[in-house]
């Protein structure tokens, strides 16, 4: 608890009066001329005023960014991998740079505290190093041949133009992990970032550009960026230059985008939404439990696709769980991201807390017991869109609770039963994150077992968020079933080729089968 209680801190965060000087951001990061006059207005969630003003592109810029991109990657996909490796091996140390600039950008644009925001530019920097070591390391196989003097293998090449469509909850990092794999297997990058977040995306882009000057050698149109709202997104998305379509967003989107996709044979990577439980044992350690509770459930607002919504907690300790909830609930400092101490910035836009309320108006009417939600007032910020974070006690897993709220609402539940609080982690239509706190090797290995969580991320004492750039990132049923970041997560920017090579001077078919004349 000691150290629940340092992360918190005791002090009032709405002290001082903050003054963001977004202007001084854009200048650092070079993008200031860019957002002053468009027609798209840009506010910052924690002010809810106007930030910057950003041109939007239109369905002609999507034509020609794709055709550009096209032209690029018939040159790049003959670049060799370690080399196409150095040019994402200088955009890492460009971010470098800039990740104070960056960063600070991110929690201006999204709300996210400066922390998140930092650690949002550090993922990126992460999966450049990764993508680096990568570029030397794509890998085939050689596969036994039943047929003598010949031998099997398994290449892997560059696959084409990989339109990125990423949400405004990590308007950066999502890119990254797509183009900085994209890249290394020779594919060119075309990127929608969310109309909620453009500015990070314009700063990265010029970012990118200055990286590409230093590089020398790429082919124009390489990588772009789009901004505008639905209608150039669905152009991307049915455009069949657009051979791999990576989308982040919620499942309804992911619902059009991967139907139009399969229409025209391309492929999609689909990361949709998330409504992630836990599990806490009666043997489970429970500072270290509550401490992954509180980080999971309120981090980002509850606007993560891996945030905890749902909480299982083993009868014999829930009461006692749920009033040490409730405790540290209302020490959350709530306020400006970008003030030390804050914990939790404010949610994205009054839509965003509609549809909490309205989750939370739900939850009562099906016997539960809300803690907090309220909406908070911050001096100096009385147009964001600050809330406390929820915590609902709830009978079962009642209608709201099986659908996801982008919000930091958390559900908790009793179980008496670890097969029961397993069944009920698995009853959600998504199947992206999940965790238990147990001490009992039993439990951990049963929820990590075929039997166990269905989900594409299982944790065992940690909470389902914050996920680390090494491990393939990705869920199951609703969530999509994409795979984006780490492992071998790579192959699905590349394609595939089985090779047979006859290194003899006869002819054996397969099978033992006999084609001979006579």
């Amino acid at each position: 608890m000691r150290n629940i209680r340092e992360a918190i801190r005791r002090t009032n965060p709405f002290q001082k009066d903050f003054t963001v000087d977004a202007q001084s951001i854009l200048s650092d990061l070079g993008i200031a001329s860019l957002v002053a006059d468009g027609d798209l207005a840009v506010t910052s969630p924690i002010t809810g005023e106007v930030i910057g003003r950003v041109k939007q592109n239109s369905t002609a810029d999507v034509d020609a960014a794709l055709g550009a991109a096209r032209t690029a990657f018939a040159t790049w996909r003959n670049v060799p991998a370690p080399r196409r490796g150095e040019l994402v091996r200088l955009l890492g140390n460009r971010l470098r740079e800039k990740k104070e600039a960056l960063g600070r950008l991110v929690s201006l644009e999204a709300g996210k505290i400066l922390q998140e925001g930092l650690g949002e530019v550090q993922e990126m920097i992460d999966i450049c190093d990764f993508a680096v070591g990568l570029s030397r390391q794509l890998y085939g196989l050689t596969i036994a041949s039943e047929r003598p003097g010949h031998r099997m293998a398994e290449t892997w090449h560059p696959f084409g133009v990989c339109t990125i469509i990423s949400a405004f909850n990590f308007p950066v990092a999502v890119w990254s992990w797509n183009a900085a794999l994209a890249l290394v297997c020779g594919n060119a990058v075309v990127w929608k970032p969310s109309e909620k977040t453009p500015l990070t995306a314009l700063a990265v882009d010029r970012i990118f550009r200055d990286v590409l000057d230093e590089f020398g050698s790429a082919p124009a149109g390489l990588a772009s960026v789009i901004i505008g709202g639905r209608e150039v997104g669905a152009a991307l998305v049915a455009d069949k230059r657009s051979d791999i379509v990576s989308a982040t967003g919620s499942t309804e989107m992911g619902r059009k985008v991967g139907v139009a996709v399969a229409q025209r044979f391309g492929r999609s990577i689909l990361e949709l939404g998330g409504n992630n439980a836990g599990i806490v044992s009666h043997t489970a350690n429970r500072d270290l439990a509550l401490r992954g509770i509180l980080f999971s459930a309120v981090g980002t607002a509850g606007q993560r696709c891996t945030s905890l919504r749902r909480l299982f907690v083993h009868d014999s300790i829930y009461d006692e769980t749920v009033a040490r909830l409730k405790e540290l609930y209302a020490k959350v400092p709530v306020g400006n991201p970008l003030e030390q101490g804050v914990l939790m910035g404010p949610l994205i836009d009054v839509q965003a807390f509609a549809r909490m309320q309205d989750a939370l108006e739900q939850a009562k009417g099906e016997g539960g017991k809300v803690s907090g939600g309220e909406r908070v007032t911050v001096k100096g910020h009385e147009n964001g869109y600050y809330v406390r974070p929820a915590l609902v006690e709830m009978p079962s897993q009642t209608e709201v609770v099986l659908k996801e709220t982008f919000a930091p609402i958390l559900y908790v539940m009793r179980y008496s039963d670890f097969d029961d609080a397993i069944a009920a982690n698995n009853a959600a239509a998504h199947g992206l994150s999940s965790c238990t706190f147990t001490t009992d090797l039993r439990e951990a290995e049963r929820f990590l077992s075929a039997s166990g969580s269905d989900c594409g991320i299982a944790n065992v004492n940690i909470g389902p968020s914050g996920a680390e750039i090494g491990g393939a990132f990705g869920g199951e049923k609703e969530t999509g079933g994409g795979r984006e970041s780490g492992s071998d997560a790579w192959k699905a920017y590349m394609r595939r080729a089985t090779n047979t090579i006859n290194y003899s001077s006869e002819l054996p078919l397969a099978q033992g089968i006999d084609f001979n004349l006579g």
